[in-house]
């Protein structure tokens, strides 16, 4: 019985010893993390390394003290589902001095009438039917195999080279020239020289 508890409680001791580590290298990694990603993304002030080096302090107050030193992020003022932009301020108002600072008709801001937006429609309606003619006749000339098409283009270009390579290396080999060859293919095929 004294061998069973004398083990029992080393067990415990080791793994009261392993969730303190756990702890204190979750908090470690989550320290040096901070160092490089901005505050902003996750609101967290950087953890002291006084924090991570009190092993005095049990694994509770460790956990209260971590959570007490995050906060919340700031939210926009205007939009409030939006977290708050550092520097964000009037620039309207700070430019607007400068000649080239633009402050009429800036895009996004520009208010229409009725006949303006109507006529934007139409011009926008005209230049999507133009595009889709396009997009229909490339798909049109995709498709096809034959004829004056680039695809078919394409496709002869590539079987002449092809078979004038395969010539001029058979007529290396053999010695027998390209018209030569075309002349037995002829003879073999029954085109020509066919008697009978």
């Amino acid at each position: 019985l004294v061998q069973k508890k004398h083990i029992h409680t080393s067990t415990t001791t080791f793994n009261i010893n392993t969730m303190m580590r756990v702890v204190a290298i979750v908090l470690a990694v989550s320290h040096v993390a901070g160092a490089f990603m901005p505050s902003a993304t996750f609101g967290a002030r950087s953890v002291s390394s006084s924090t991570l080096k009190s092993s005095a302090v049990p694994d509770g107050e460790k956990l209260k003290k971590a959570a007490a030193v995050y906060e919340e992020p700031r939210m926009n003022p205007d939009r409030p589902e939006l977290p708050e932009l550092k520097g964000d301020f009037d620039w309207d108002a700070k430019f607007g001095a400068d000649p080239d600072w633009i402050v009429d008709n800036v895009p996004g801001k520009i208010v229409m009438n009725e006949i303006e937006l109507a006529s934007q429609v139409t011009a926008l309606s005209a230049l999507e039917e133009q595009w889709r003619k396009e997009r229909v006749q490339d798909e049109y000339d995709g498709a096809q195999q034959v004829g004056w098409s680039y695809k078919a283009e394409t496709m002869n270009g590539r079987f002449a080279m092809f078979f004038l390579v395969v010539g001029l290396l058979t007529e290396a080999w053999t010695g027998v020239s390209i018209p030569g060859q075309i002349e037995e293919m002829l003879r073999v095929g029954g085109v020509i020289g066919f008697e009978g």
